[in-house]
């Protein structure tokens, strides 16, 4: 385990040896502004909230100071999770990729499965995957698997489910 992550980041999975911090510049700008506005726009509205609540007497019970305190402690750690992958993250620009004929961090591919459900997914940083999307981590099963493929390749993933044959029909960059 990383000696710099904080136990109370329950957000921030450990990466499986081998994996970089890869991330792609879109991914890298939504959690810069994400950090910002938590420092520049949140922060000092909690603050000025925990001031005045301060302000009215017994704190012990005072709603107003004890949730903004424990909302800014919320934000704090936020803010030092975001800065920490931001410190390590490795923006990689997909569009600049020269091997488009194979499945590279960044790619978007298509496949489709034995029970030919055709399925697309986006190969993106552990911070900014996101499922719902078709974005999934590097550090996936599926990305793995497809890492390196071309069009027509044939890779065998295994799921929860079981073992399924998977064909590439798809890679594309932006």
């Amino acid at each position: 385990m990383d000696p710099d992550d904080d136990d109370d980041d329950a957000e921030a999975p450990g990466l499986p040896p081998g994996v970089s911090r890869y991330i792609t510049p879109a991914g890298l700008a939504r959690m810069e502004a994400e950090l910002r506005a938590l420092m520049r726009d949140e922060r000092p509205k909690i603050v000025e909230i925990v001031s005045w609540a301060a302000g009215n007497g017994d704190r012990s019970e005072n709603g107003d100071y004890l949730y903004g305190k424990k909302r800014l402690r919320e934000i704090d750690r936020r803010a030092r999770f975001l800065g920490k992958r931001i410190d390590k993250a490795q923006p990689v620009d997909p569009a600049a990729q020269t091997r488009r004929d194979r499945v590279f961090f960044g790619a978007t591919v298509s496949y489709v499965d034995e029970a030919d459900a055709v399925r697309t997914v986006t190969i993106v940083g552990v911070d900014e995957a996101e499922i719902g999307q078709g974005q999934v981590s590097l550090a996936s099963p599926i990305a793995r698997a497809l890492m390196g493929r071309q069009v027509g390749d044939e890779v065998r993933l295994a799921t929860p489910r079981g073992s399924t044959l998977l064909e590439v029909t798809a890679i594309a960059y932006p």
